[in-house]
């Protein structure tokens, strides 16, 4: 397995001007890589310099720097119709320097490698049931497919740069501390070192928190807001806050446990031990046993039942036919406190929200349009995420390579 020196993480940055101190190769490398990578169009090293304010003299030396680390590419040369050398477009090299991307979900275990160009180049979920399971077991054997996948792409030519590990709990990445993840079952666990993945530098990050960053990548025809509040869907309900592109994490990282926001305080007891959660309504496990179907059922089986007009989502008149609010009125009702507070208008859902989206929209918009003081002035959206299945573990690599770009001098 190939691995390399730390790398540092940047969720959310924006581009630097040039430097002028001390660090300032360092710091123009990163100038030079981010115009490199964050253009929709090739650039030259001419381009380079101009976008970059950099001398071409020093665009060039950086830019071979960048490319004899395998973090650039040049394209073939492009003649543009004009006297002078013809523009070389550079580009991110692709299956050079990888991300990893790891998840521990309560039906899952995930791995997924990502190289700087976005692409896919490695792919592994391996479902299970995990819900109060032994931690040192679950994270063994998610590191023995980890050292599977990474031997693969070492074997390709490509290097790990680091990885990130998915959980659906309170996590604390400065000490790599899980404090509790309720539907696992596990608290006060250190999990890197259980993996067993040596010297790949790996860092904690909660599950929701993840699958925002790849949808506030983008990736498809429907861009990101620049502020959304993304919720994902699961036997657990995590949430992430992104505003003006940037996560908001609160004192300690830990918001956005929108699972746990009571909608009923006469409700069912939820495995965090309080009462009434939205996830005893909204979870998938909730959902499934109001559609009359095994907690444990695959998604597609209450998506088969609902399209054929089956119970599980009741219409928006009360409550569905075992007493329980409706799924989509009790996550309305959560999602409108969360609008109330925060003064975000777009609601991105993921998971298994994404597919019962159809089901759910009706009573989540009613309830919004009534419980939503500002919901006469603003135009509350409510869209599917388009980041696909286990967008965790797309977010988590991503977030190695970001840490990359924001330090390539690390590489060079």
């Amino acid at each position: 397995m190939t691995t390399a020196g730390t790398a540092h993480d940047t969720s959310t940055r924006t581009g630097p001007a040039a430097a002028r101190q001390h660090s300032l190769r360092e710091h123009n490398l990163e100038l030079v890589a981010r115009a490199v990578f964050e253009v929709p169009e090739p650039l030259s090293r001419a381009g380079v310099a101009a976008a970059t304010g950099l001398a071409r003299a020093t665009v060039s030396t950086l830019v071979d720097q960048l490319v004899a680390a395998r973090l650039v590419r040049e394209l073939p040369a492009v003649t543009g119709g004009r006297a002078g050398r013809p523009a070389v477009p550079l580009v991110p090299a692709p299956r050079s320097l990888v991300g990893l991307g790891l998840e521990v979900n309560v039906d899952y275990l995930g791995v997924r490698v990502l190289d700087l160009t976005g692409e896919v180049v490695a792919d592994r979920v391996v479902p299970g049931a995990f819900h109060d399971s032994d931690p040192a077991v679950v994270l063994g054997r998610l590191g023995e497919l980890a050292r599977e996948v990474c031997d693969g792409v070492a074997a390709a030519g490509m290097t790990v740069a680091g990885a990130r590990l998915a959980l659906p709990g309170l996590v604390d990445p400065r000490t790599g501390l899980l404090e509790v993840a309720p539907n696992l079952g596990w608290s006060s666990l250190e999990p890197v070192g259980l993996l067993g993945l040596g010297e790949l530098p790996v860092r904690i990050a909660n599950e929701a928190k993840l699958a925002a960053l790849a949808e506030l990548a983008g990736g498809s025809d429907v861009a990101a807001p620049d502020s959304f509040v993304f919720v994902s869907g699961d036997v657990g309900i995590g949430a992430a806050i992104v505003v003006d592109r940037a996560l908001f994490l609160g004192e300690r990282g830990w918001n956005g446990e929108i699972g746990h926001v009571v909608v009923d305080p006469a409700g069912p007891r939820c495995s965090c031990g309080a009462f009434g959660c939205l996830e005893q309504y909204a979870g998938k496990a909730a959902m499934m046993r109001a559609a009359g179907l095994p907690p444990d059922a695959p998604l597609a089986a209450l998506v088969e039942r609902l399209a054929d007009g089956g119970p599980g989502v009741p219409d928006s008149g009360g409550a569905s036919a075992d007493g329980a609010l409706p799924a989509g009125r009790a996550l309305g009702s959560a999602l409108a406190d969360f609008v109330n507070l925060l003064d975000v208008s777009t609601i991105v859902l993921g998971g298994a929200y994404t597919d019962l989206l159809p089901w759910l929209r009706a009573d989540i918009e009613a309830v919004l349009a009534d419980r939503v003081l500002a919901a006469p002035f603003v135009d509350l959206q409510v869209r599917a995420a388009q980041a696909g299945p286990q967008a965790a573990l797309t977010g988590g690599a991503r977030e190695v390579l970001q840490a990359v770009l924001a330090d390539p001098a690390a590489w060079v």
